[in-house]
């Protein structure tokens, strides 16, 4: 059954009588609707909610404003001249206070009964705005009104049917916290100076302009941007050759390559990994690796440590929640699943998650949907798992904290990311990138090692891995005084490092070579001081007089400092 709201022209229409099959014209066969008499589209909210998001992180919050204002204005105006030629209206008043409520019936907003009209003193109040609610969802709570199409809308269709400019506006939103929208229309001259910043959004020239400055904007970020990776790069790359290009990884050493080897290999199919290895050796780094070098490099990559979120917040902040569904639940959220949507997301140390939330995990990877908090239907995701740990889950599961369907399911290729200690040949190269970074961000010139430096470095275990060598690079970048790191400016843990005797293959080093090794290390590192060193080698100090001497490093001057 086919309807038209022309055929009612020449009947004397009252608001009250507009229904939507009066208004709506469906036409199955050739695809178009028709809506008081002029074609329509139905487009799902959250796409323009989307279209908002999209708008104001691309060109600003006053862009967008001026975008939606105007495009409501003129949707408006369009709306009033349609009713005006598809109906007769009993009088112009009636015409007038057509507008609200064909919007309501659009399902923009909903009319609060009793509430008057804009250009009452009482104005009108809404509620339910599309707008609002969108707006909530996809930037939270706002510091100012934020219905700038539904005021747009209803300023075009006064300003026409009153045959002057009528402005809309709001001095309470939903998208405030408000309980419920309140809109005034008032002509430019009844708004005076009280509002005439807000006026501006309704001027075409205030759009191009606003464009315009979004546009330098955005074009001049975009090359400060280009301009300070390129000194970035020419910096890392000045004090660092063995960054692996276009990796961002250091690679230099044999067990590193094998990583990095196998990262690329299981970044081209779409299958669950898991990154093992201590905290700090860079599991994130080779989890974003894999994601750039996989066909999702487009989507968004998100990560999320597991551990540092509650039990009771976890599930909210991986599936989402509907509004209501507990205290605080002020709107409907989508979740990190549904962010990372088309992407990778990053369950980074798994091993923290409890056995319920171990249940619900494995329940998503198989089924690959999700269900917010507070709602009864399933939500079909497209996100590739990555899980991190710094655990070792098969011993959990021997003890029974770690769900085995669950490790099988995530491990189904194993990528283990090295302790620092165990890739000796990256350190050097690592300091230097992680110096480097540090200096451009401080803004100092420092750009080299000392010798005495280095050695430390290579002596020293690194218990943290590599973000202990991260604070340790900002610290001596802090703390240098020339263009190089001294000794003094490391901490003094990494000063007092003792090279660790090591055998090589087979081969065992002599115990009095391993002796006379250690003992001048500890003299070098202590500047000769003969005392100190013995007091840290707990031996006497004619004991290392005589050993030093025994070594060829003292000239034989008759005397034993020791027995003086």
């Amino acid at each position: 059954m086919r309807y038209s709201a022309l055929n009612l022209k020449g009947n004397a229409m009252k608001v009250e009588d507009l229904h939507h099959e009066e208004l709506l014209e469906l036409d199955p066969e050739g695809g178009v609707i028709r809506f008081a008499g002029q074609r329509a589209l139905l487009l799902d909210a959250v796409a323009m909610g989307l279209l908002r998001q999209y708008l104001v992180e691309n060109f600003g919050l006053t862009a967008a404003r001026a975008v939606f204002t105007q495009f409501g204005f003129a949707h408006g105006w369009r709306m009033a001249e349609a009713l005006k030629k598809s109906f007769d209206w009993g009088d112009d008043e009636e015409w007038r206070r057509a507008g609200p409520h064909i919007y309501t019936l659009q399902g923009l907003f909903r009319t609060q009964p009793g509430s008057d009209d804009p250009l009452s003193k009482r104005g009108a109040m809404l509620l339910a705005s599309y707008e609002a609610e969108q707006h909530l969802l996809h930037f939270g709570r706002s510091d100012s009104s934020v219905c700038w199409t539904i005021c747009g809308l209803i300023s075009g269709y006064l300003s026409h049917t009153a045959g002057r400019e009528i402005f809309v506006l709001e001095d309470r939103c939903l998208g405030q916290g408000h309980a419920a929208c309140h809109l005034l229309g008032r002509t430019r001259e009844g708004w005076g100076e009280r509002r005439s910043e807000e006026l501006v959004f309704f001027d075409s020239n205030r759009l191009e302009e606003c464009l315009d400055v979004s546009l330098s904007r955005v074009t001049a970020t975009l090359k400060i941007a280009e301009e300070k990776l390129r000194a970035h790069r020419r910096a890392l790359v000045s004090v660092a050759r063995d960054l692996e290009e276009p990796l961002g990884i250091v690679a230099k050493s044999s067990e590193m390559q094998v990583v990095v080897d196998l990262a690329r290999r299981v970044a081209q199919v779409d299958i669950t990994v898991l990154i093992a290895g201590e905290s700090g050796v860079g599991k994130e780094r080779i989890a974003r690796f894999i994601h750039n070098e996989s066909p999702r490099a487009a989507g968004p990559f998100i990560a999320v440590n597991c551990g540092s979120i509650s039990e009771s917040l976890l599930e909210s902040e991986l599936f989402g929640h509907a509004r209501g569904a507990f205290t605080g639940a002020t709107s409907d959220r989508p979740g990190l699943f549904e962010a990372a949507n088309g992407g990778t997301l990053l369950l980074d140390e798994i091993g923290e998650v409890s056995p319920a939330m171990q249940v619900t995990l494995l329940r998503v990877l198989q089924e690959r949907e999700i269900r917010r908090v507070g709602e009864n239907k399933n939500r079909s995701v497209d996100v590739r798992i990555l899980a991190a740990s710094n655990r070792d889950l098969a011993q959990e599961i021997e003890e029974g904290t770690f769900r085995q369907d669950l490790y099988y399911r995530l491990k189904v290729v194993e990528v283990h990311v090295p302790a620092l200690r165990d890739r000796r040949d990256d350190i050097l190269p690592l300091a230097r990138l992680l110096l480097a970074d540090a200096a451009e961000r401080m803004a100092r010139e420092v750009s080299g090692l000392d010798p005495r430096v280095a050695d430390q470095l290579l002596r020293y275990t690194w218990p943290g891995n590599v973000r202990e060598l991260e604070n340790v690079m900002e610290r001596a970048v802090a703390l240098a005084r020339g263009s190089r790191v001294e000794l003094d400016d490391l901490p003094e843990e990494i000063r007092q490092a003792f090279p660790k005797p090591v055998p090589l293959g087979e081969l065992v080093h002599p115990l009095k070579d391993v002796e006379r090794e250690y003992i001048l290390a500890a003299l070098q590192l202590n500047h000769g001081n003969q005392t100190r060193t013995a007091r840290q080698l707990q031996i006497g100090s004619a004991t290392l007089y005589r050993k030093l001497k025994k070594y060829g490093t003292i000239a034989d001057q008759g005397g034993d400092p020791g027995r003086k």
